[in-house]
């Protein structure tokens, strides 16, 4: 309790003392399963007329919620009949995570909407890559292979997925790629940085900064590069935060890649996590980042160079379509998705 008062002061709802079950669960997050309904939350931005509660920052592709049809922007009003509007994101973590096939109520906003459901925790593979190679015709005798890679979360499986996914469509010819970013929340900080090093040759990746400014700058050399040539566009919306951001800034600012979509999430902040002798943790808010322009995103996100076509889809094989049939509602050629 007395630990609890003194971080209070700090008026930060990032830091936060967590007792040993949630430590745990904190940590099962970044691994590659966990039992609940599928959902990454946050604080809402808090706009003018936005409901109280806790926004849906993206919902796992299969997970309870996904199926419930419940999607980014949604705000999360009650959890089994407790409202969120004072809730902490991390109680309502705990609250939503529980054994293998229980059960938990939610009611949801969503745009004037107000609906309940009722979901069934399960596991959550929680792999986070996949990727297909869309073949486009029509292009002369240089028909464009483009390789699509879906990135869901940075958990510690994220880097070494993302590079075997480059490989195996640079073994199809792939000559061009698409990074989906969309609706990944984020997390693990170090697995953002690997990724943006396989795509860049070289340049600053993120400042991290305090109050005295810039103290520490992660930068590569090119030496982890893998594909740092080949034309690249990366999707992004409301739901892509944290490392994703890191990540789309840095690939945006070094001008390695075209980025579509709407502004990210604009969570800019950076915690390290310490865990105590009785195996409760503390997250501390120790800096913030700022992208290699040095544009701090926090609160305002990552701004996309252009907008997506409307009704474009989120899933690999959708995302083909648009790029194959030029009579489908979202039609995108392959010299506007890589053009600047």
């Amino acid at each position: 309790q007395a630990i609890r008062k003194m971080l209070a002061t700090l008026d930060d709802p990032f830091t936060r003392f967590l007792e040993p079950e949630k430590f745990k669960s904190l940590r099962l997050g970044t691994q590659s399963a966990l039992t609940g309904v599928g959902l990454s939350i946050g604080y809402p931005t808090g706009g003018e007329g936005s409901p109280a509660g806790l926004v849906v920052i993206s919902a796992a592709p299969g997970g309870p919620a996904k199926k419930a049809g419940i999607s980014s922007g949604d705000v999360i009003l009650k959890i089994d009949e407790t409202s969120t509007e004072t809730m902490g994101i991390y109680d309502a973590a705990d609250r939503l995570q529980g054994p293998e096939g229980s059960a938990v109520e939610l009611t949801i906003q969503s745009g004037p909407m107000i609906k309940h459901v009722s979901l069934m925790r399960e596991k959550i593979s929680l792999n986070p890559v996949q990727s297909r190679l869309c073949e486009v015709p029509g292009l002369g005798r240089d028909d464009s292979r483009v390789g699509y890679i879906k990135l869901t979360s940075f958990n510690q499986n994220a880097s070494g997925a993302v590079r075997e996914a480059i490989e195996t469509l640079k073994g199809n010819n792939a000559n061009a790629f698409v990074l989906d970013l969309r609706d990944n929340s984020g997390g693990l900080f170090p697995e953002g940085i690997e990724i943006a090093k396989i795509w860049l040759a070289k340049g600053v990746i993120v400042y991290i900064c305090d109050s005295q400014g810039v103290r520490d700058i992660y930068d590569t050399d090119g030496s982890s590069a893998l594909a740092a040539t080949e034309p690249l566009a990366v999707l992004v919306n409301k739901g892509t935060a944290s490392a994703s951001e890191i990540l789309a800034g840095a690939l945006k600012d070094n001008k390695r890649a075209v980025l579509f979509g709407e502004p990210t999430y604009g969570k800019g902040k950076i915690q390290s996590v310490f865990e105590l002798s009785d195996g409760s943790g503390l997250a501390v808010t120790v800096a913030r980042y700022e992208t290699p322009a040095h544009t701090d995103i926090d609160k305002v996100g990552v701004i996309p160079n252009h907008p997506l076509p409307a009704f474009f889809p989120k899933d690999d094989a959708g995302f083909c379509n648009c790029l194959q049939d030029p009579l489908s509602a979202c039609y995108f050629n392959r010299v506007e998705l890589f053009s600047r």
